[in-house]
């Protein structure tokens, strides 16, 4: 199974995710500190929302193999400035959360994602499990190694 690294603001859902696609019982639990496990690193929303700690998040993506960007349907706001996946070496997908939620805008926050450089985009819902299943199906594909063709 691939590991992923979540990365999204404060109250995206990331913990949440974290504990769906871990099968744990849902609640809430704020993240102080970098949760690294063995297919999961949840990363607190301060560390994408302020500009000195972005640089863990850098860093810690190197140990994933797959780097989420989640993105609430209820923001108002993106973090995610357009064409940020070309700054990392790994795949990135991205995540719309609370899609179910009064006032949820899916589309709106795979707008962003899409504009940020996510082409694959998954919608969940953490609570109902909704879309869960289908991050899953996505960690557990083989990993695709890449080779240059030698050159003639």
């Amino acid at each position: 199974m691939k590991k992923l690294i979540l990365m999204g603001r404060s109250e995206s859902g990331k913990t949440t995710l974290k504990q769906a696609l871990s099968k744990e019982k849902i609640q809430y639990d704020k993240t102080q500190y970098i949760h690294y496990g063995d297919v999961l690193i949840d990363t607190p929303g301060e560390y994408a929302q302020t500009h000195r700690l972005g640089h863990a998040l850098a860093l810690y993506s190197y140990e994933a193999d797959v780097v989420g960007l989640l993105a609430a349907a209820t923001e108002s706001y993106t973090l995610f400035p357009p064409n940020i996946t070309c700054m990392v070496n790994r795949e990135v997908i991205g995540i719309v959360t609370k899609i179910n939620e009064p006032k949820a805008n899916p589309s709106l926050a795979e707008l962003w994602l899409r504009k940020a450089g996510c082409r694959e985009i998954f919608f969940v819902d953490s609570v109902t499990g909704e879309g869960v299943d289908a991050i899953l199906e996505y960690l557990n594909r083989p990993k695709v190694k890449k080779t240059l063709k030698p050159q003639k």
